[in-house]
């Protein structure tokens, strides 16, 4: 019994690592864009709170503006389960990270990391640019890692202060 233990974990670990992907997620479909929403939905009430916001904007938004939106999404899916999400808006000079959200029950699984990690190995660009609340630590600290660099802080009309962040690569 010992001897087939430790095997059926390593097989399960491997099994585990091939159900972990990233794929782009079509937004233009309703089924789609459902999901998209309740992910956003979920994550940005926790980063509601994190900024002791009342009037949180990316709370309002209508699963329309998913459905309609010229940006990528793209998903990390986690045993067919959508786990955390990436909304990219790129051309040829600029990959704008509109929004990262984190299905809370997957939090502090490093998904954010994976998510960012894609997004550099796949679109060449030479600037890379983020916005988030002043008052949501873990995105800044996730941001600093990854080297983006603090460019503005300004207070927007709903009472947020907010930080923008940019990180350049010379290709």
């Amino acid at each position: 019994m010992h001897i087939n233990c430790p095997t059926f974990l390593i097989l399960d670990v491997k099994l585990k690592n091939r159900l972990k992907m990233i794929e782009r997620l079509q937004n233009s479909e309703l089924e789609i864009s459902n999901q998209i929403h309740s992910i956003f939905q979920l994550s940005y009430a926790v980063e509601a709170k994190l900024l002791e916001a009342t009037n949180f904007p990316p709370l309002k938004r209508p699963i329309k503006s998913y459905l309609n939106s010229d940006n990528m999404f793209f998903g990390y899916l986690e045993n067919s389960e959508l786990a955390g999400i990436i909304e990219i808006e790129y051309n040829n000079k600029c990959t704008d990270i509109n929004s990262l959200v984190v299905h809370p029950d997957f939090f502090r699984r490093g998904i954010a990391r994976k998510l960012i990690e894609f997004v550099f190995n796949t679109f060449d660009s030479n600037l890379f640019v983020v916005e988030t609340g002043l008052a949501n630590g873990p995105a800044t600290t996730l941001y600093k890692k990854f080297g983006f660099i603090e460019v503005k802080q300004w207070d927007t009309d709903h009472g947020i202060r907010k930080i923008k962040f940019e990180k350049r690569i010379n290709n």
